[in-house]
C-alpha cells in the first residue's frame, strides 16, 4: 500500500493514520499516527486534550513550540517530546521547516512520561545522536505501511527503543531544579551504598557519615538517581536476596540478615511486595 499524499497551501506532508489491534491498544504501547512535513508556508498547529503523546525531530528550517507554560525556539536537530493531554502550539518560521513525528499511546504511558520528566527529560532538546532517532521514526513509517502480521508487536518494539532512547538521552537531573546552587555529587554516597547494603543502614546514620543534611541527601539523590535513598537500598537488596535464594542453601533467616534485614518476617513481608512472591516460593520456582 502506497503511504498517502496530504497536499496544502500550509503543508506538503506524507503521513499514514494507523489503527492498532484491539489488543495492541489495550496492551501495548501502540501508534496512532507517524510521518513527515515541509511546511509551505508560515502556519501554527495547536492542539489540547488528546490521548496521545508525540515526539517530532526537526529535519531543516526553524520553528517556535509553546508547551507547558514555556516557549522555545527549534532548529534543525532538535527534538520534541509532549503530553498531548496538555495543550502545545507549534509553529514554523519564515525559514520554512520539515518534521518527521509519530503519536502513540499506551496504557502506561502517564507513568512513562512522569518517570521522563522526574530524571529531568525535558519537552525541547537538542538531539545527541539525531540520526538513531531519524532510523526508528523511519522503521515504524515502515511498519506501519506493511502487512506484517506480527506488526504491532514489531511497531511496539520500536516505539519502545525510541522512549529508551528518549530516557538515555534527556537524563539531565542538573535540569531537574534548575537555577538552583551546584549541589553535591553524591556519587560517594551511592558507592557506599552498593558496598555495605548487608549492613544495618539509616537515612539520619548516613546523614551523619557524609556531614550532609538528611532532607538534602533524600532530594539531591532522587534528582541524580532517578531513586529515593531507601528505594535504591530496597533494591540491593532484594536484588542481593534473589541470588542467594537461587544460588545457595541458605535458609531464609541467613539470606535476611546478609541483605540488611533481621526480621524474617519482615524480608518476607517486603520480599512479597517487590516481586509479588515469598522468598520460599521464589526459590521453588527457580
Amino acid at each position: 500500500m502506497e503511504a498517502p499524499l496530504f497536499d496544502g497551501k500550509l503543508v506538503h506532508s506524507q503521513r499514514i493514520i494507523y489503527t492498532p489491534s484491539p489488543f495492541a491498544r489495550s496492551n501495548l504501547v501502540h501508534l496512532q499516527e507517524v510521518g513527515r512535513l515541509q511546511a509551505r508556508s508560515p502556519h501554527a498547529s495547536t492542539r489540547k486534550g488528546l490521548a496521545s503523546y508525540l515526539f517530532f525531530m526537526v529535519e531543516s528550517g526553524s520553528g517556535t513550540l509553546e508547551y507547558d507554560g514555556t516557549t522555545r525556539a527549534l532548529r534543525a536537530g532538535d527534538c520534541a517530546f509532549l503530553d498531548c493531554r496538555k495543550p502545545y502550539r507549534h509553529y514554523t518560521s519564515e525559514d520554512l521547516w520539515q518534521l518527521r513525528w509519530v503519536h502513540f499511546y499506551g496504557p502506561n504511558m502517564g507513568a512513562i512520561y512522569k518517570k521522563y520528566e522526574e530524571r529531568g527529560g525535558q519537552s525541547s532538546f537538542r538531539a545527541e545522536n539525531a540520526a538513531a532517532y531519524a532510523v526508528l521514526l523511519e522503521t515504524l513509517y515502515t511498519l506501519a505501511d506493511s502487512d506484517n502480521y506480527v506488526r504491532d508487536m514489531q511497531i511496539c518494539e520500536k516505539l519502545l527503543a525510541l522512549l529508551t532512547l528518549l530516557m538515555q538521552e534527556s537524563w539531565h537531573p542538573e535540569a531537574v531544579r534548575a537555577g538552583s546552587a551546584k549541589r553535591q555529587n553524591l556519587q560517594e554516597i551511592k558507592d557506599y551504598l552498593d558496598a555495605h547494603y548487608g549492613e544495618k543502614l539509616t537515612l539520619d546514620a548516613l546523614a551523619e557519615q557524609f556531614s550532609i543534611n538528611k532532607f538534602y541527601l533524600t532530594r539531591v539523590f532522587k534528582e541524580q538517581f532517578g531513586q529515593t535513598v531507601t528505594g535504591y537500598l530496597m533494591q540491593l537488596r532484594i536484588t542481593q536476596a534473589k541470588r542467594l535464594l537461587r544460588f545457595s542453601d541458605k535458609n531464609i533467616e541467613v539470606i535476611a540478615q546478609e541483605c540488611g534485614m533481621s526480621d524474617a518476617n519482615y524480608f518476607s513481608r517486603i520480599f512479597k511486595k517487590v516481586e509479588g512472591t515469598t522468598p520460599g516460593q521464589y526459590r521453588r520456582q527457580w
